[in-house]
Order: structure tokens, then sequence, then C-alpha cells
């Protein structure tokens, strides 16, 4: 969310100084704890540059009390029904940790996406009671529809990352890299070489029990030769490969 457009909302309820400031934007936007001060001293700064907000003095505690400007409150207006634009996809940090993770040495990626999904379905159930708690007590205020509605948003974001946790670990087993290994039994290779039980090679030489080769001749009984005819036991082909 932006920083800037928080305080413009937030002043619309009246003048505020900074540290006010910074505990209704954690109260009305869920945040787990508020906005880092030299933040919300920087947002303010900038705001006053654009005219979008001014100072009406200084309290008692000699604090910098801010109020809206009507600039300010057009910008506020404006931005509440501007759409929201992502210049790109955004790439969350559980998503970067799982895509390095595949590369890295010595590193399961299977255990990675275990413990993602441990850690998503206790923030899951964390959400669901919080919504739970908001509910049981009848949501009247503004501040408890907000947390009600950003709770609402955290849970269905939860739940996207737990399907997507649930992808990926079904993704990696079929593409065998959930042990960190490039085959499996029955796979390309078994015990180092590059052979399996099938019909390219057997025991180093290039034949099967299969008709066209037998004992490492090309000739059977009978083939190309019978008895009087272009060939009799010996004639074209004889315990020898063409």
């Amino acid at each position: 969310m932006s920083t800037r457009h928080g305080l413009l909302a937030l002043l619309e309820d009246g003048p505020r100084h900074g540290s006010r400031l910074r505990a209704e934007f954690a109260v009305r936007t869920g945040a787990a704890r508020p906005p880092d001060p030299g933040r919300v001293c920087a947002a303010l700064g900038a705001l006053e540059r654009d005219g979008l907000v001014a100072r009406e003095g200084v309290d008692a505690a000699g604090r910098v009390i801010y109020a809206l400007t009507g600039a300010g409150r057009a910008e506020l207006r404006d931005w509440y029904t501007r759409p929201v634009r992502h210049t790109g996809p955004s790439c969350e940090e559980r998503a970067v940790r799982l895509a390095l993770a595949v590369a890295a040495s010595g590193v399961d990626v299977r255990e990675v996406v275990e413990e993602q999904r441990r850690q998503v379905s206790e923030e899951l159930q964390d959400y669901v009671r919080q919504r739970a708690e908001v509910l049981a007590r009848g949501p009247e205020r503004p501040e408890e529809v907000a947390r009600l509605l950003v709770l609402e948003q955290r849970i269905c974001h939860a739940e996207g990352e737990s399907r997507w946790l649930d992808h990926c670990a079904a993704r990696l087993l079929r593409l065998h890299l959930a042990d960190g290994e490039d085959g499996t039994d029955g796979a390309a290779g078994t015990d180092g070489a590059n052979r399996t039980d099938r019909t390219d090679g057997t025991d180093g030489a290039d034949r099967t029990d299969r008709p066209g080769g037998t004992d490492g001749a090309d000739d059977t009984d009978g083939t190309e030769g019978t008895d009087g005819t272009e060939g009799t036991d010996g004639a074209g082909t004889a315990d020898a490969a063409e």
C-alpha cells in the first residue's frame, strides 16, 4: 500500500501528528506493526512539498501537526478510484527462495517446500482465527470493518500460496528434483552406467535373444541357405558376422 496515500486518508479525519498517524495506520490497515518513523516522516515531507498537506503548528509536546489541503483531498478522491497498475509481476520472497533452492547444492528442495507449506498453514489458521474474533464481536465501527476486509484478503492470499506450494511439490516430484537427483531406479542411469536391461546391449555385446543375431553371429539355422539352395551349413555365412 502507498504510505503516501494512506497518510492522506488518515488526515481526512482531521489534523494529526506523525506518531498518531503511525499508530492509526497500523490499526486501520491491519498491519502487524506501525510503519517505520523515518518512512512516515519522509512521506509527510514529500506531501508538504507537493502541497497536499500543510503544517498547522505544534502540539504541547512540540510535535508538528499536519492537515489535509484541498489539493490533497482531491488527490485522495482520485486515488480511491484509480486502477492499481503493476509494472511487472511481483516476486515475493517465498517464490524467490524456492527458485534459488532448486539449483542450490546441498539443499533438499522438498524440505524447503514442506517448511513453506507449514508456515503458510499456520498463517492461514491465524488469519481465520482473527476473522472469527472480529465477526464474533459484530464489526460496527469503520476500523473494525476495515480490519475484517484486510483479514479476508490475507486469507485469500494464504489460500492461493498454499495451492501454489502444493503444485510445486507435485511438479518437483514429477521432474525428479525432489530428491536432488536427475534419475531414479529404472531411469537413464543405474549404478553409474548408462545402460538398462533392454535390447540396446547386454554384457557389452550388441546382441539380444532375438532374430538376426545369436551368439555374436548374424545367421540362424536355415537362414539364406538351405539344403540345395544358395548356402548349406556354411554357405553365405558361417559362424561369423556379415
